[in-house]
């Protein structure tokens, strides 16, 4: 199946680009991109759908891409988001997948969304910030710190920060840049992984920055404010999925959540790190959401 893009209206009157790929008939799974990002799927995502027979669902939160800016949203708005392209599409069952940047969206689609997701799985997500009994910036990388102590800092510092950020995406090769994960990457036998992951944030970036900074501002503010909903509220299966050797968003924030969510399975992988758990682990995710949907 060829990736559909469509456009809807919400009732509030923003717009909000969608994209469909894998099986058309499948058994439909929302996926939140990453932090930036966008629509754009990850190709060996799309390889295992038309397999496994997966719907794969996503759009451009607002501010990325096409889709409209919402600058006061917090993570919990995501939910009337959803479910607004669900009835779009007449979809009343739906499975929801989130890394990175789009796991807290994810755990908040199962949260407010009880009637409509079945299950959600959580890889590499952040905690919330700031949360009890989590030391939020311990063995975080560098340039993940300045960013989050950015957004912390409030509006006007994250902007500035963004805007270097964006620029050096803009002007940097795809050469460079898999060169630059390679050294961020934990393990030394995945040339072809990181490649492949490198390829694709390349794209989902670029087309979700192409008109301007706000998702990744907003999405940044979103995460270092409240969320919207408490972790308490999720009555839905969930799986979280964490690297130990995740060094962007640490282990720990991993194991906070999954202390946090009710009934919660988990899945720690000692050989992972941000980039590599994505690519590899696509069959663990899928194969329990189908377990959970079915």
């Amino acid at each position: 199946m060829q990736t559909k893009i469509t456009r809807i209206s919400t009732d509030d009157g923003r717009v909000l680009q969608i994209a469909e790929t894998g099986h058309p008939d499948g058994i439909p799974v929302f996926v939140h991109g990453g932090t930036p990002g966008s629509h754009v799927f990850f190709s060996p995502w799309v390889q295992d759908a038309e397999v496994h027979g997966i719907r794969l669902i996503s759009h451009d939160r607002p501010g990325y891409g096409e889709s409209t800016p919402l600058p006061s949203r917090t993570v919990a708005s995501v939910a009337n988001d959803v479910a607004a392209i669900a009835k779009h599409l007449r979809l009343n069952r739906l499975a929801t997948v989130g890394a990175s940047g789009g796991g807290p969206h994810a755990l908040a689609c199962a949260a407010l969304l009880p009637d409509l997701i079945v299950a959600a799985v959580s890889m590499e997500s952040v905690a919330p910030y700031p949360a009890k009994g989590l030391d939020w910036f311990a063995n975080m990388d560098e340039g993940t710190t300045a960013e989050f102590r950015a957004a912390a800092e409030g509006r006007e510092a994250l902007t500035a920060f963004v805007a270097t950020a964006a620029a050096g995406i803009a002007d940097t090769s795809l050469n460079a840049m898999v060169e630059g994960f390679r050294s961020m990457s934990s393990s030394e036998d995945n040339a072809a992984i990181v490649e492949a992951s490198t390829r694709w944030f390349f794209e989902a970036s670029r087309e979700g920055l192409k008109h301007g900074n706000d998702g990744w501002i907003d999405d940044d503010l979103a995460f270092c404010a409240s969320w919207g909903f408490d972790l308490a509220q999720i009555r839905v299966p969930v799986l979280v999925m964490h690297g130990a050797k995740d060094t962007m968003v640490p282990i720990a924030h991993g194991r906070w959540l999954a202390e946090h969510i009710p009934g919660v399975e988990v899945r720690y992988f000692d050989h992972e790190d941000h980039i590599t758990l994505f690519a590899r682990q696509v069959p663990v995710a899928r194969s329990w959401l189908v377990n959970q949907i079915r």
